[in-house]
């Protein structure tokens, strides 16, 4: 039976949320070059694909956080989907701007969290993990336990990693860099060749140079 991690990045790379383009990399925002391009923000368009994402991260959360108070979306990518997944076990839901509003209020957090509350993050995409490590910390500053972070993809940086371990943050991801690979593999959607080049960007994707 194919592990749930496949499943997901199976999905993913159907409806193109996940792209690999090993020999025409995509630019980041960042400025990075990437031989891979996630936008999860597609599942909410396809109604089978946002169920299944809904309701396995509805699952990870009822099994590992079942103390929670409250969910808490990253914005912009996980607020859809973080208010969906707290529908769905009838509790609060917040999101958490990445800088506070301009105006008004000037909230980092919208929506109404009790101090004290236990909290799950939900976070569509970690990438190095500074802009979802920065979520943690308003929740925090808000004076509320983070109790956990769930996530639908990870490139899994070791950079990553060690800011998570750092901040003592548990991350669970519904799918990773590895299984979109193993998957593209399978369905012929990358070549064997090229999974060379993948691997390389992901040790040191700030200075990857595919020219080189």
């Amino acid at each position: 039976m194919k592990t749930l991690e496949r499943l997901v990045a199976e999905k993913l790379l159907k409806i193109k949320a996940v792209k690999l383009q090993p020999a025409n990399p995509f630019t980041w925002a960042s400025g990075w070059k990437s031989p891979i391009y996630c936008d999860n923000r597609k599942t909410l368009s396809y109604p089978a694909v946002r169920s299944f994402i809904k309701l396995e991260l509805a699952r990870v959360i009822s099994e590992k956080y079942e103390n929670a108070d409250a969910i808490a979306g990253v914005a912009t990518g996980a607020i859809a989907q973080g208010a969906l997944v707290a529908d769905l076990l009838g509790l609060p839901f917040v999101y958490i701007r990445a800088t506070p509003k301009d105006h008004g209020l000037e909230n980092l957090i919208e929506g109404e969290l009790k101090p004290g509350s236990k909290v799950v993050i939900i976070e569509d995409l970690v990438s190095t993990g500074g802009s979802s490590l920065k979520a943690v910390q308003a929740v925090r500053n808000f004076g509320c336990d983070v109790v956990g972070m769930v996530a639908i993809f990870t490139h899994g940086f070791p950079v990553a990693t060690q800011q998570f371990k750092e901040a003592k943050v548990t991350l669970t991801t519904l799918s990773n860099y590895d299984a979109v690979i193993e998957e593209a593999v399978r369905t012929d959607y990358i070549d064997e060749s090229e999974i060379a080049t993948l691997q390389e960007w992901r040790k040191d994707p700030a200075n990857w140079n595919p020219e080189a």
